[in-house]
């Protein structure tokens, strides 16, 4: 797949990360893995991020990474294309980059490079590092640390012709209007704010009607189902589904911090597609919320 090819998989549908299994022991689970995906991947979205924030991305370590991109590029070949994480320092990046390649993957979510402070002109030249050492297609992250300008993507435009993508999860609405308007159809663009659902009738005014989802990962029917709404704008069914469930999720969610992946757990248990607890130091959902997800759930009906 050319960077071209990636570009317009990011343009035509909702896109997802799955959670990452672990056992009781808090070691990477295949079986249930390839299970999860096998079950998700006819929903429709598509793309899958392997390895991405949802997927506790941050905590795998060593082998882990590419045993979980491994095993989501062999399920789901043919079926659906699989974008992986990688982030934190350089040279981490350009290694995991580099290994998603090597196994397969469809291109990179550049995800935040963590902690340290940088300015513009460094920012830069660690996503032009990363986007040179592969040949597939880049997409970046706006968020946390990473907040690139508008003059600091036309650079990067330029300099990185695999950089094809930009996510947005910082919300600022001044600057995304501007980034788009400076950057026009250069890049493919990607509403990445938690929840996204909560955003997207914003972000397609703004000129970008994709977005990723995380509660695909256990109501896939109704995740699609509100992607369908906002895209042919049935503000009825968008503002039904907010009203019913995603504002009584936010409620749970925004109680801890950390709760963003806690809780996408938690659903996919709570919906017989187990994923086994987070890593610290998230903390996972405690029992009485836990029973407010699942009367959430349950109003939806089948998935």
């Amino acid at each position: 797949m050319t960077p071209q090819d990636l570009k317009t998989i990011m343009g035509s549908g909702l896109l997802s990360f799955p959670i990452t299994d672990f056992d009781e022991q808090g070691e990477f689970r295949p079986k249930t893995y390839i299970e999860r995906l096998e079950w998700l991947a006819p929903y429709g979205a598509s793309a899958l991020f392997a390895a991405g924030g949802t997927g506790e991305y941050f905590s795998l370590v060593g082998a882990e990474y590419s045993q979980v991109v491994k095993t989501a590029v062999e399920t789901c070949r043919g079926k659906v294309p699989i974008i992986a994480g990688a982030g934190g320092p350089t040279r981490m990046a350009i290694a995991h980059a580099q290994e998603a390649e090597r196994l397969g993957a469809h291109g990179i979510l550049l995800l935040p490079h963590y902690l340290t402070e940088a300015g513009q002109e460094g920012l830069i030249e660690h996503v032009a590092q990363v986007c040179n050492s592969v040949k597939f297609g880049v997409i970046v992250y706006n968020r946390d640390r990473t907040k690139l300008t508008p003059k600091s993507l036309r650079i990067l435009a330029d300099r990185c012709p695999n950089l094809i993508g930009f996510k947005d999860g910082v919300g600022n609405i001044e600057t995304m209007s501007s980034i788009f308007m400076a950057m026009g159809d250069r890049f493919a663009y990607l509403g990445g704010l938690p929840t996204a659902e909560v955003y997207a009738a914003a972000y397609k005014a703004l000129g970008t009607p994709v977005y990723s989802s995380a509660v695909f990962n256990f109501i896939p029917k109704t995740a699609m189902d509100f992607y369908h709404a906002v895209a042919a704008d049935d503000l009825p069914t968008q503002h039904r589904l907010l009203k019913t469930f995603f504002m009584p999720y936010l409620d749970i969610r925004n109680r801890v911090e950390g709760y963003g992946v806690s809780i996408i757990k938690a659903g996919a248990t709570i919906v017989g597609h187990d994923g086994g607890k987070v890593r610290a130091p998230l903390s996972n959902l405690k029992p009485a919320e836990v029973e407010e997800l699942a009367a959430l759930i349950k109003l939806l009906g089948p998935q």
